[in-house]
């Protein structure tokens, strides 16, 4: 098996920071290359940001700078903020370098809707169409044969995989899926803010971007490629709460016609059961998020209430892994042709 040389723009965030700790791992991949902000004026030792790297990895980390990225890697991880990738993507598929953007920059196909969803116009539109969506259970083929690739935001990563199987099979109405969804604190990003301090968060839930969540799009997108029977629609509530890393969404779906338990695990386990990292739990058994903790799983788990018409999905994630830099390097190993699982957890 060949050496990839990998590069990471966005190391000193907390996918960053993921990525960097399974990568290291992995058979069949060289770090050659950390960057972050320019901020960074001189390069600074890995270990004086991330002290648990001390004597196991000693790249700098330095300023971003676009040349130097595609130079020094055969594969870069872009884990930057929303808006900065789209410039920096070009110039390495220019080079010949294949990228992973853990951004939203290019989820969208529109970039009408890119412009409205995140605030801003998209500058290399032209790469929209190209980027495939990445989502290794769903698009694995596409996935093999792409250049650059759109890793998935991590709530969205939570209810695409929720969902598809019942749209898949035609289970379920398309329109009106509604999603209350919580995340750990990490999901906003290594930065200070004041509705993230400790006093804040601590013994508070709160919902934040009602139904205008940037991730909405981009599962409605990733549905309707699978839903055979109309175009879906979701509302989704998400909510803070007051633990390091997770998600739990729960799905409200109406179903198309009379189900049982049992005809909706069939569904579910003709989608993932050769997957690796969905794990499909037993009737009435619900998951914890300490459960996925620390995995590149999904776990999901089902109801239905046959008198009202309504199906029930839950599903948790690691945001950071599953929700990010594992799913990230999930897709990575398809591009580059490494077993699907090689260096994960």
């Amino acid at each position: 098996m060949s050496t990839v040389r990998v590069a990471i723009a966005g190391a000193t965030g907390y996918a960053g920071e993921e990525l960097i700790r399974i990568l290291r791992q992995h058979p069949s991949v060289t770090l050659t290359h950390l960057a972050a902000s320019a901020k960074w004026e001189r390069p600074v030792p890995l270990a004086d940001v991330f002290p648990r790297f001390a004597g196991a990895l000693d790249l700098p980390v330095v300023a971003l700078d676009p040349s130097r990225l595609a130079e020094s890697c055969d594969l870069a991880f872009l884990a930057l903020p929303h808006g900065v990738s789209m410039d920096v993507a070009p110039r390495l598929l220019a080079s010949g370098r294949k990228v992973v953007d853990l951004a939203g920059d290019f989820r969208l196909k529109d970039p009408a809707a890119f412009a409205r969803w995140y605030g801003t116009p998209h500058t290399h539109p032209e790469l929209l169409e190209q980027a495939v969506y990445g989502v290794p259970e769903l698009f694995p083929d596409p996935l093999r044969r792409a250049r650059l690739v759109a890793n998935p935001g991590c709530y969205a990563t939570s209810v695409i995989l929720a969902c598809a199987p019942l749209l898949k099979a035609q289970l379920v109405e398309p329109a009106g899926i509604i999603v209350d969804a919580k995340s750990g604190l990490t999901g906003a990003g290594r930065k200070a803010a004041p509705d993230m301090m400790f006093s804040e968060v601590n013994e508070n839930l709160w919902a934040y971007k009602v139904n205008g969540h940037q991730h909405v799009p981009e599962v409605e997108q990733a549905l309707a490629a699978l839903s055979r029977n109309g175009q879906p629609a979701i509302t989704l509530v998400p909510h803070v709460v007051p633990m390091d890393r997770g998600i739990l969404s729960t799905m409200y779906l109406r179903a198309a016609g009379p189900l049982t338990w049992e005809r909706l695990q069939a569904a579910y386990e003709a989608v993932y059961g050769q997957t690796p990292y969905v794990r499909l739990r037993p009737k009435n058994t619900w998951p914890k998020v300490r459960e996925v903790i620390g995995t590149n799983r999904c776990d999901l788990a089902l109801t239905v209430d046959e008198t009202k018409g309504l199906v029930i999905v839950v599903a948790v994630i690691d945001n950071l892994l599953k929700g990010a830099a594992g799913q990230a390097v999930q897709n990575m190993n398809l591009m580059c042709g490494f077993p699907e699982t090689a260096g994960l957890p």
